[in-house]
């Protein structure tokens, strides 16, 4: 999993309530168990017309957002099905950080799993944040996991709660897979006095 410690990116606004996971990834995606290429499925259902082509004003088909890294997204981002492409979708199009008020607890905790950063903020930081992306390129935020706080483009800091042990996670790039090789040396160990006192185990 790719480390996640400090990001400074363009912020893109979507100021939509209650985005659940079907609109971050439609059902259409969800064929491959592979982790690349959903990027082009990201809102693909509010990112495209009816004919294929690209919506000229949804934010991420817009010059200024095609490059995000960042999304700032309205209160109860992420509910609905326990959809773990919806993660992968965001980080194949290249998003690395979500800010909103308040996540699902699934999608919320996938982040975390995927390289990233989920942030809680509340209602009135999140309305100035949503101010800055709506500057586009010319208001870039940056977001440093170590300080736990997000610069903003006019000097402001906000700064943001994390769990120590996800902190801990991301700055060091160890998802589940990580963490268990990690303690590699110890589960050698234990499996050579296994196969010494129990060789018929």
């Amino acid at each position: 999993m790719q480390k996640f410690d400090h990001l400074t990116g363009v912020a893109a606004p979507l100021p939509i309530l209650n985005v659940d996971t079907d609109m971050i990834i439609p059902k259409d995606y969800l064929k491959t168990i592979k982790r690349t290429g959903l990027g082009v499925g990201l809102f693909a259902n509010i990112r495209y017309r009816e004919d294929g082509s690209e919506d000229e004003n949804f934010v991420l088909n817009k010059p200024a957002y095609r490059h995000a890294e960042i999304l700032v997204a309205g209160d109860n981002f992420g509910c609905g099905s326990s959809r773990e492409h919806a993660p992968w979708a965001l980080l194949d199009f290249g998003i690395r950080c979500v800010i909103s008020t308040s996540f699902a607890d699934i999608f919320y905790n996938n982040c975390f799993k995927n390289g990233i950063l989920p942030i809680r903020v509340s209602q009135d930081e999140l309305d100035a944040l949503m101010g800055d992306a709506g500057k586009g390129a010319n208001a870039k935020l940056t977001v440093d996991l170590e300080a736990q706080e997000i610069r903003r483009p006019d000097g402001g800091v906000v700064r943001f709660d994390i769990d120590p042990f996800r902190k801990h996670c991301l700055l060091n790039g160890l998802d589940d897979i990580g963490l268990t090789l990690e303690q590699e040396g110890g589960i050698t160990s234990f499996e050579t006095k296994l196969a010494e006192t129990r060789p018929w185990a």
